[in-house]
């Protein structure tokens, strides 16, 4: 069958198809950037799993209190050496994201301590976390205050506030990599240090933690090569290479990490606890995965970029940047944009592909949110997800894809999802 005609039984029009193909063939140089990247990144993986012995052994299913639960504490190793860390805490037991940030400051803050984020507002579920938005259990109900520091005009850190606003009860600094929905650029790892490396010349005593969700494997290095004390993540982004079904990470000093296990656990049994209940193999050839699949989502996330920019909205980051995530910010400007483009996304979906995506009132969020992720594990935005709250200026956040063409596949359901309901045009389309 032509390759055309599966895309047409698919729903895409000649038009969009043609323009994706198109672009697809400029675009070429740019994927082969990151096929290099990830190219490196998968050595790096490897050699951790070559140097840690990873035996069938690594897999056995552990229950109870999982003591010496050898593929546990051997996969923590290999998180540690290729994060290049002293520790790393791994476990199913971490539910998200969100909860991996709020066990490495629970963790590490205590009554009296003052949290500090120089990058302005923090993402939106770390609001309740933190006690900006009240809420049961937050550090505000424990002592712990809260200090952000906005960002200047054009995204990027205000010095001179920072330092003003680092003061001797500063015991924490928590860097967010990815944008989170906010029309801001993401940061590199270079610029990460640079950041850190400003805040330990004026307090080496701080903690300097970054939220690393949705930048593993996009650079050949991790914010913890540049300084920080711990990296922060999910393992239905990035790391868990779409085969982990649920589960984060901590990576950073050995004494941050065994605090993080006493508060994930009990003080007393800390690391020690906590079967891997027979994820271990998910874990393992996930993380192994990992750098191709990010390098998949990259293309996604470039072929967005160009594909909308030219359209005429405004994408952060645009089609000719360097990337950081695989986050692609496009700001639509009306709540219809938005619903159609996750309609068009949970279209192309391997899983709930005939389902209909509608805003509604997500837990964690201050206005409505809709959400396209027909994926095999609920919520895993390392899969092809697009989401979004329905508020000003109405932007749609796009990630993932498991492979190349299936991210490709998504971007064109977008755009004609988009054209069906008559926001843009055929005439707009062929000049892509």
């Amino acid at each position: 069958m032509e390759q055309f005609e599966i895309y047409k039984t698919l729903g895409i029009s000649e038009e969009v198809y043609k323009a994706g193909e198109r672009l697809e063939q400029e675009l070429m140089p740019r994927f082969l950037e990151f096929d290099k990247t990830a190219e490196f990144n998968q050595l790096k993986v490897l050699a951790a799993m070559q140097k840690n012995r990873v035996s069938a052994e690594c897999f056995q299913y552990a229950t109870g209190y999982g003591y010496n639960d050898n593929g546990r504490d051997t996969l923590e190793k290999i998180y540690a050496d290729t994060f290049h860390t002293e520790a790393a805490l791994v476990r199913p037991q971490i539910t998200c994201g969100t909860h991996a940030l709020a066990l490495a400051l629970s963790a590490n803050l205590r009554p009296g301590d003052e949290l500090l984020s120089p990058v302005g507002k923090p993402y939106d579920t770390l609001e309740e976390v933190i006690g900006i938005r009240p809420s049961r259990g937050s550090l505000a109900e424990y002592g712990v205050t809260y200090r952000q520091v906005e960002l200047k005009a054009d995204g990027y850190f205000d010095y001179p506030a920072i330092e003003q606003s680092l003061n001797e009860r500063t015991k924490l600094v928590t860097i967010q990599r990815s944008k989170g929905y906010q029309t801001r650029p993401s940061y590199s790892v270079e610029q990460i240090g640079e950041l850190i490396a400003f805040i330990k010349g004026i307090r080496p005593d701080v903690i300097c933690m970054v939220d690393n969700c949705y930048g593993e494997f996009v650079e050949t290095r991790e914010p913890s090569d540049v300084g920080a004390d711990m990296v922060v993540g999910s393992l239905i982004k990035n790391p868990g290479g779409g085969l982990a079904p649920i589960g984060g990470y901590v990576a950073g000093r050995e004494d941050l990490i065994e605090n993080c296990g006493c508060r994930l656990t009990s003080p007393g049994l800390g690391r020690e606890v906590g079967a891997s209940l027979g994820v271990m193999q998910s874990f393992y050839q996930g993380f192994f995965l990992a750098p191709v699949v990010v390098s998949s989502a990259l293309k996604g996330a470039v072929f967005a970029a160009n594909i909308y920019e030219r359209l005429g909205y405004s994408v952060i980051p645009d089609g000719r940047e360097s990337r950081h995530d695989i986050i692609q910010a496009v700001t639509l400007g009306s709540p219809e944009g938005v619903i159609a483009f996750c309609k068009g996304v949970q279209a192309a979906a391997p899983v709930d592909s005939y389902v209909t995506p509608e805003p509604w009132a997500m837990p964690g969020y201050d206005s409505d949110v809709i959400m396209a992720a027909g994926a095999f594990v609920q919520g895993s935005s390392i899969e092809l997800s697009a989401d979004g709250p329905i508020k000003p200026p109405y932007a749609v956040y796009f990630q993932g894809g498991l492979t190349w063409p299936s991210a490709k596949l998504g971007i064109l359901q977008s755009l004609q999802y988009l054209e069906n309901a008559r926001l843009v045009t055929k005439s707009q389309i062929e000049s892509i």
